[in-house]
């Protein structure tokens, strides 16, 4: 069985590339179309795969001006020419599972979500546009549109959806009509055994540099606003306990500054870091925060295979990922006061030694990259 591989982009390590890196090595000889790509991302992540890009990639400065030709991208997508092919297997943010394909080749599609900010966030992504001005405010509300229609369009020429979690599995109902599997995304546990010295019975919160030694809660995360990574910053500053944000992106900026402007010594950024380094931040952290919705989130699966527990918002993929009281704990509303509320209760707890380090890397192997594949391949046996 000939096999192709898609992806809306390839230039920054998330959730969405961390699943086609792994269907990659599921089949090392699928070449990988997309829209846009970095050489700099692809020789890091993809050193062996080939790499082909949409006529976009052809257009001068297209990696810093993709953002804005999101009308090019469903007549890119269309282009690509799958004809020798018997299964693609997209892996989806938004415009992947357009492709247009012969009869013989089927499609699965991993849909990481529908189309966000033409779904269910498209109310917040206009009211960002409605500031700029009413003629901008007018142009997005009618591109969205028939963006919509392309969107629905392109869904039906899926023949199979996996959803990453039952979270995205009731919006890919509710707005494609269409029915799922959930196989929950890959993610990298540690397998190593963990310093069972590390004294998490009372932590000391000593903040020396960036690169903090013990003792703190740490932040892995693209920097966007929709991250709500501010509302974390206001929480950790009023109790000025150590945190640690690992992660960049376009609010690295804003965020630095609203750090300066509480004159919260205690919040760190540390940019980009190797997974060497992160492993190590997982390692000699307290606890895991994310602050933010997200579709199923890695990341804190992540720590928890370092045996940390996680305080999460109370929405999206982190109630399927997280048990209450088991592997973590939850606050309910993105507010400074309710997150720095959960911190309390999550460090009460961690300071009687609540949380066993072993329950919770248990917890995380159910997640494992092994699983993943298994499950693709077994899905795909099935259906094709």
């Amino acid at each position: 069985m000939k096999v192709a591989l898609i992806h809306d982009w390839l230039l920054n390590l998330g959730g969405a590339e961390r699943v086609i890196i792994a269907l990659h090595k599921i089949f090392p000889e699928a070449p990988i179309y997309t829209l846009v790509y970095s050489k700099e991302f692809t020789k890091k992540y993809l050193p062996n795969a080939k790499i082909v890009p949409s006529i976009l990639q052809k257009i001068p400065f297209i990696l810093k001006i993709y953002p804005y030709l999101p009308f090019l991208m469903p007549l890119a997508a269309e282009a690509f020419r799958f004809d020798s092919y018997d299964l693609v297997i997209s892996s989806n943010i938004a415009f992947s599972k357009g492709v247009i394909l012969k009869p013989h080749t089927r499609h699965i599609c991993y849909c990481h979500s529908p189309t966000r900010w033409l779904w269910d966030w498209s109310s917040e992504y206009n009211q960002e546009f409605k500031k700029r001005g009413p003629l901008k405010y007018v142009g997005v509300t009618l591109f969205q549109h028939f963006a919509r229609i392309w969107d629905k369009a392109a869904s039906a020429r899926v023949d199979y959806f996996i959803a990453n979690s039952k979270n995205v599995a009731q919006r890919i109902r509710k707005y494609y009509r269409q029915e799922t599997t959930v196989i929950y995304p890959p993610v990298n546990i540690n397998h190593e055994t963990w310093n069972m010295n590390h004294d998490q019975s009372d932590p000391r919160f000593k903040v020396q540099d960036s690169r903090v030694s013990s003792d703190y809660f740490l932040i892995v995360s693209q920097l966007f606003k929709h991250k709500n990574i501010d509302i974390a910053i206001r929480a950790f500053a009023k109790l000025q306990w150590p945190l640690i944000i690992v992660g960049r992106g376009p609010e690295k900026t804003s965020l630095k500054s609203l750090t300066k402007r509480l004159d919260a010594k205690n919040i760190f950024f540390t940019g980009f870091v190797n997974d060497q380094e992160l492993q190590t931040l997982y390692q000699n952290s307290i606890a895991f925060v994310m602050p933010q919705e997200e579709d199923f989130g890695i990341t804190p699966v992540e720590s928890m295979s370092h045996g940390k527990p996680i305080l999460a918002l109370r929405r999206g993929g982190a109630k399927e990922s997280i048990i209450e009281g088991v592997t973590g704990e939850f606050f309910d509303d993105p507010n400074p006061i309710v997150l720095a509320d959960g911190a309390r209760r999550i460090y009460e707890k961690i300071k009687t030694g609540y949380y066993s380090p072993l329950v919770l890397k248990k917890h995380a192997e159910k997640f494992s990259e092994e699983r993943f594949k298994k499950q693709i391949l077994d899905f795909i046996e099935s259906k094709i």
